[in-house]
């Protein structure tokens, strides 16, 4: 049963599955996994006929989705799969249903990186998408964490991270005049990292 389960899906975020089971990706739409590393999230979605786009600055992770893309949705063209940064990416305004951004914008070293990258895939966002982000963050355990600079911070795991809190997210919520999805819900593991669930439409025009 594991080994049907993982060829089905994956090692997907289980977060990300959640969403699955609520029916907020349904087979067909444009999905972008935004920094999708070697396409953990992305199984089941290309065997389940999405149309799947998605971008990392590691030559080797797009090489390794492509090659996953060719064995499971051999349709797609090459070009969906693009060596690039998040606050770099090069796919049009409003082209996707669904953004996946899973373990990748607290890899940001400044406020600035971090709103670019979260302002593009805004951007790229049609409107009624849903935008999905798993990031870290100091909810829990903050008295817990020691300042490097600004945002980045030392984990008591040994990483550095850029870390939010509840008050950025809810300002960026406001900012790009997203909607939550589902209340902002952070797992604390072990007194080590929390790792927080952010869930925004992208709410439809009134014109």
């Amino acid at each position: 049963m594991t080994s049907q389960l993982r060829r089905s899906f994956g090692d997907i975020d289980i977060y990300l599955f959640d969403q699955l089971l609520r029916e907020r990706l349904t087979p067909g739409q444009r999905v972008f996994d935004a920094g999708c590393g070697g396409g953990r999230n992305l199984v089941y979605l290309l065997q389940a006929g999405f149309d799947v786009c998605a971008a990392d600055p590691d030559p080797r992770s797009v090489d390794a989705v492509r090659r996953l893309a060719a064995s499971l949705a051999p349709g797609l063209p090459p070009d969906n799969f693009r060596v690039e940064p998040v606050e770099r990416c090069s796919f049009p305004d409003g082209s996707f249903d669904v953004v996946i951004s899973s373990a990748v914008l607290h890899f940001a070293s400044t406020d600035e990186q971090f709103t670019r990258m979260l302002d593009q895939m805004w951007r790229v966002l049609r409107e009624g998408g849903m935008l999905f982000c798993r990031l870290a963050s100091s909810i829990g355990m903050a008295d817990r964490m020691q300042r490097i600079d600004g945002r980045r911070f030392l984990l008591p795991d040994g990483s550095e991270r850029y870390l939010v809190d509840s008050d950025l997210l809810l300002s960026s919520t406001r900012r790009l005049g997203g909607e939550l999805l589902d209340p902002i819900k952070t797992t604390v593991v072990q007194d080590q990292r929390c790792m927080t669930t952010w869930v925004v439409r992208k709410p439809k025009s009134n014109h």
